[in-house]
Formats: C-alpha cells, structure tokens, sequence
C-alpha cells in the first residue's frame, strides 16, 4: 500500500459507532516523555515481534515518530476474537479486515502505530467489525 493512500490503517478507519480512538491518551504520553516524566525507556518497548509485523504487514504513514523525530511511523492492524488466535491476527490489507469482519461479526480490529527506529508503539484506535462493514473499500 502507497504512504498516504487510503485504508483502515491510516486514517480512513470507521467513523461514528463501534470505534474508539485512543489519541487524547497517546498525546498525553508523548506530553509526559517532551516534559520528562517519562523516559524512553517507559515508552519505546515494543515487543519483537510487534516490529517484525510492522515491517512485514504495517502500512507506512506521513506521520513523523513523536519520540525519536527520525522515521515514520507504521500502523498495524490486529484482529481478535472468537475463532482467532488468542494473540490476535495481524492484517495486512483492508479486504483482509472486511473479509474477517463479514465471516466473523463479534472481531474487534486494533490499530497500532509502530516506530521501527526507537520502537515507540501506541494503540491508536479500535472497531468493531460492524463498523468494518459499514465502510466502503476505497
């Protein structure tokens, strides 16, 4: 997928009911670590695997990381739910997710961003699969 083009992933998500988005306390972090009540080390500890998927499967964004000021951020989508793995399903293309939320109508969709330079990671938002179905492929 292009950087900036449109998908679940970069900001085109469902809008309205079935979603949360979890930016107030992603900005409240990154606040926190500019003024110094936290460190890098409280904040940039993604998990290896959790990189691995935002390099194979993660949808680059605009987005400059917060953190390290050096890369842009990815965006990875997990789903979970009934006859999913219980560590989730990482999705890499948005048929992928409206595929999942047609066949499995109780999913519910995360988006996380990833920084691959200083491993800042943050749940950005998160769907329904009802709110899936509601939004056209573009």
């Amino acid at each position: 997928m292009r950087i900036g083009s449109p998908s679940f992933a970069s900001g085109t998500a469902p809008t309205g009911l079935g979603q949360v988005e979890y930016r107030l306390a992603r900005d409240s972090v990154v606040r926190d670590f500019h003024k110094g009540r936290l460190s890098r080390l409280d904040i940039c500890d993604a998990q290896r695997e959790l990189l691995r998927v935002a390099e194979n499967l993660g949808t680059p964004t605009e987005m400059e990381c917060p953190i390290c000021e050096e890369k842009r951020l990815v965006n990875v989508t997990f789903a979970f739910g009934p006859g999913l793995p219980r560590s989730g399903r990482a999705l890499g293309h948005n048929r992928e997710i409206v595929g999942l939320a047609r066949q499995n109508p109780d999913a519910a969709f995360y988006i996380v961003e990833v920084c691959q330079g200083c491993s800042w990671n943050h749940l950005v938002r998160m769907f329904t699969a009802a709110a899936a179905r509601r939004r056209p492929l573009s």
